[in-house]
């Protein structure tokens, strides 16, 4: 195999790891939203509301009813909730310490996972479509300098799909740019809504230390 032929190949691969990318972005992103969306609250209010409802069971000792509330609930609040419940006989600021770990471990990591995911499938698109343009590049040069005959609609045409691979790269860069932006708008607003909400719930447990 000459190293044409391996251009060519490696030109023709570039598609496939292009479309790789491309899709595992995708799957990023909508996990991403999706996560964000089972972690949250409707809104502010709805968030407020049912924190309120939790200070005042916890006020009056009701221990057992917020774990029951909490159990089965998917949204990171109440499960944090339940967690300081849980641990409710440590002192205040090694419950602080227990609930900020999880916090940062099992949910803004997730979080932080698909974002750093959907960050590499930007920097990688624009590299994969450049890589796979300059391969068929030197295969469609590499022709010319076998000294073979070759029409130049030929070397247009390889020069056009070697092309695409950049176009290609691109595609996947330019949208995903501002998907990441408005993903991690939401990641940001739910971090501060999660925030106010469980510094209420922890201001309760310190009053008690």
């Amino acid at each position: 195999m000459s190293i044409n032929d391996l251009a060519k190949l490696l030109g023709d691969a570039c598609y496939g790891f292009l479309a790789l990318n491309f899709l595992w972005g995708l799957y990023n992103v909508i996990m991403g939203f999706r996560r964000v969306r089972e972690l949250s609250f409707g809104d502010h209010d709805e968030q407020a509301e049912y924190a309120e409802e939790v200070v005042q069971k916890l006020e009056g000792g009701q221990f057992a009813e917020v774990e029951e509330m909490t159990a089965d609930d998917p949204r990171a609040l109440p499960q944090l909730i339940e967690l300081a419940t849980a641990n409710r006989q440590l002192k205040y600021d090694q419950l602080r310490q227990v609930v900020m770990e999880i916090l940062q471990r099992d949910v803004m990591g997730d979080l932080e996972y698909r974002t750093n995911w959907i960050a590499t499938s930007i920097k990688c698109g624009p590299l994969l479509g450049l890589f796979g343009t300059v391969l068929g590049m030197m295969a469609a040069f590499g022709r010319i300098g076998t000294g073979e005959k070759v029409q130049p609609s030929q070397i247009a045409a390889e020069i056009s799909i070697a092309l695409i691979c950049t176009a290609m790269g691109l595609g996947t860069a330019i949208p995903f740019n501002f998907l990441l932006a408005s993903l991690s708008t939401k990641i940001r607003n739910f971090q501060d809504a999660l925030g106010a909400g469980l510094m209420r719930i922890l201001d309760f447990f310190k009053s008690r230390s």
